[in-house]
């Protein structure tokens, strides 16, 4: 699926969203069976829990018809998603933008602008009067099955309120994160574009509505999607690449999603420069899950659960390993593994699971075992990561870390009949450390060229509340938001901010705000220590990019790098591809030369606002070059470098002052790295920064390998 949106400036937004994939395994009488594919597994995700599958069968499924709920199937292991019984026309319906939300009202929206070329195309179950001035356009693809542009699983709606919802007052989850919910760029208008139905996300489709988008006048594309790392087609050979290198061409601004298949390395997507790939972070507030013990003691845990009663019962409590099914060993039913329960131990009762360190399993997944078990309730003890909310929807739950966890434990082996309360869910807010880099999101180094730095930024991207479509059983005048986790969230917040600094600057090119973003990106959190990781580790500019975006700071960063078209044009040679292919494939009407001299080791030298070697030898120097325009007030002006260099790596740079004048608006510069033969086998990163005394350009990281 694929949604575009409009700012009002006159501003224009594209944002593809995560694609589902619906397999048919049937060809009887309606409803058929359908697998819905949503990509690879991920860790700690909760569009990966069972819960919210069936949360969005509930905004599909007719309430006469609940019955067909209780056949779903849930995908964990090798890939995210379920089966169902579905029509044609429901599962045609999943992605899209549900137009009603109060987030797409046009309540203030004068006239929609001459610019505008775009068209609203109708379907049986959307009219030409569900646009309006701010949501002002939608297409959909009748060579993909679809049937209109509506959307009824959210992911859409949710990215796109995202991006430029308006001010929604007392919006909240179910009574969580209760406020007022605006998009990044409340004044821009949206447009979308559906291309991912039953038959699955066709890459043909997804470059016709890229080209549709930049026909209809957009100004910025926010890509919502892309396919697992291990999965990723070269520059030449990928759909989103390449259409995002004609939208380049045309000034439009492409920002991408960075993937959710962290926290291995290399996993990161939408890698090539002319992309703006984000990484995901956690907010300040996090949701907690309290548990009172027998005893009285209260143990403060986190996870988001609603129940139906504000009293919670008294469960007994058993710890899992004490519950191995026959045959099985212990250590597999102490941490809850498929199978390994005995339910008759478990049933009606909390079971105590303890996260494995190192076996690849989700929240999510030790949830459903429990569950299917016979279990009341889950109190998960995490010895891997620090603990943070999970969204388990009704199933009572609470997560602890491995002190509290003891204490629980203590108690229950002191006690002969031990039992327990969980207690629903509270927001907590203001929450320590934050950002912090989100488990899930996909890490750098890029398969396809360590020379080119990815991610490039970092945003929130941990359950966030924004727009869905309102489930079948709600009232009409009812509106619908929900907390969600993933790249796909941390995307739309770049693009609201991207068309921040747009709306700020309309004459800046797409490199300039992408420049603006990185070199004033925060690399501290709100305890003014250096971000971290969820394992309390010191994150990396390949968790992180240049940091997590401050929109305010980018609108003055003093300084910039422009990325040309030249740029990109020398990186495709560089890494490999002949004149001949480039100019096939990508800009007949641009007339280029491959330099005689390519390597991908001149990759790094594309004037990028980040510094990426992807191979340095000990005892080997390496010189490389940039340039930076002064888009300041003040014209005469001095910059003075700073060079934080990490152990084991000398970097110099020449000249050591950056001197702008009234007739002196670009001034170029070298960075020399060196790394010493004592130097440890591993990733080592620094940054230089350019200082005039009132701006501060984080020409971050410095990087390289040896």
């Amino acid at each position: 699926m694929f949604t575009m949106y409009l700012f009002s400036s006159f501003s224009l937004i594209v944002i593809l969203f995560t694609s589902l994939i619906f397999i048919s395994i049937s060809s009887l009488q309606t409803p058929k069976h359908y697998v819905v594919y949503m990509g690879s597994s991920i860790e700690a995700d909760v569009h990966n829990s069972e819960a919210y599958y069936l949360q969005m069968l509930d905004t599909l499924l007719p309430r006469e018809e609940s019955e067909r709920r209780k056949g779903v199937h849930h995908y964990k292991h090798a890939f995210r998603g379920f089966s169902a019984m579905l029509t044609e026309e429901e599962a045609a319906a999943l992605s899209g933008i549900w137009p009603e939300s109060p987030s797409f009202s046009d309540k203030g929206f004068g006239e929609i602008p001459s610019k505008w070329k775009g068209i609203c195309m109708e379907g049986p179950d959307f009219n030409k009067s569900n646009c309006n001035r701010k949501l002002i356009g939608a297409r959909y693809y009748k060579s993909t099955g679809a049937t209109s542009a509506r959307d009824s699983n959210g992911h859409g709606t949710h990215t796109a309120s995202t991006v430029a919802g308006a001010h929604v007052v007392g919006a909240s989850d179910r009574g969580l994160a209760r406020g007022t919910a605006k998009g990044g760029q409340p004044g821009c208008r949206i447009a979308a574009y559906k291309t991912c139905t039953a038959d699955g996300c066709s890459g043909s489709a997804m470059l016709k509505a890229m080209d549709d988008a930049v026909h209809d006048g957009v100004d910025i594309i926010s890509i919502s999607i892309g396919l697992n790392a291990a999965f990723t087609s070269d520059y030449l050979s990928d759909p989103i690449a390449i259409g995002a290198f004609h939208a380049e061409l045309k000034g439009i601004m492409v920002i991408a999603s960075a993937g959710n298949d962290g926290p291995n390395a290399s996993t990161v997507t939408n890698v090539a420069p002319w992309l703006f790939t984000v990484a995901a972070s956690n907010i300040d507030r996090d949701f907690q899950s309290s548990v009172i013990l027998g005893s009285g003691k209260v143990i403060r845990g986190a996870g988001i659960h609603f129940s139906n009663s504000t009293r919670p019962k008294a469960y007994s409590l058993v710890y899992a390993r004490n519950a191995a099914a026959a045959s099985k060993p212990v250590e597999d039913a102490r941490t809850c593994l498929p199978g390994s329960l005995d339910p008759k131990k478990v049933s009606g009762k909390v079971v105590v699971c303890v996260m494995p360190r190192d076996a690849v399993i989700t929240k999510q997944i030790i949830k459903v075992v429990v569950e299917d078990a016979g279990a009341r309730g889950l109190i998960l003890v995490n010895q891997k990561e620090k603990i943070r909310a999970s969204d388990f929807g009704h199933f009572p739950f609470s997560e602890v870390d491995m002190t509290d966890g003891y204490k629980i434990l203590k108690y229950m082996l002191h006690t002969k009949s031990p039992t327990v309360k969980i207690v629903p869910t509270v927001e907590i807010k203001p929450t320590k450390p934050a950002p912090v880099v989100a488990l899930f999101s996909s890490r750098g180094p890029a398969s396809l060229t360590e020379n080119i730095l990815k991610p490039d930024v970092m945003a929130p991207g941990v359950l966030i509340l924004a727009a869905l479509p309102p489930p079948k059983t709600a009232k009409p005048s009812t509106p619908e938001f929900g907390l969600r986790s993933g790249t796909s969230m941390s995307c739309p917040h770049v693009s609201g901010a991207a068309a921040f600094v747009k709306a700020h600057r309309p004459s800046w090119t797409p490199s300039m705000i992408k420049s603006a973003l990185m070199t004033t990106a925060m690399t501290y959190d709100n305890m003014r220590r250096p971000v971290t990781n969820t394992s309390g580790l010191t994150s990396t500019p390949h968790e992180t990019g240049a940091g997590e975006i401050s929109p305010q700071r980018a609108i003055n960063p003093g300084l910039v790098f422009e990325t040309t078209t030249q740029d990109y044009l020398q990186f495709l040679c560089y890494y490999g591809y002949s004149q001949k292919t480039i100019s096939k494939t990508l800009t007949k009407a641009t007339k280029f030369s491959c330099p005689k001299k390519t390597s991908k080791d001149l990759i790094s030298d594309i004037n990028y606002p980040s510094i990426s070697i992807g191979n340095l030898r000990r005892g080997q120097r390496k010189m490389i070059k940039r340039s930076v325009t002064n888009v300041g007030l003040e014209k005469n002006v001095t910059y003075v470098a700073h060079i934080e260099a990490p152990e084991g790596l000398v970097v110099k740079v020449a000249p050591k002052r950056l001197v702008f004048g009234e007739n002196v608006h670009k001034v170029s510069f070298k960075v020399w790295f060196y790394g010493e033969k004592s130097a440890s086998k591993r990733y080592h990163h620094g940054s230089l920064e350019w200082s005039d005394g009132y701006h501060s350009v984080r020409f971050c990281p410095g990087y390289a390998r040896d």
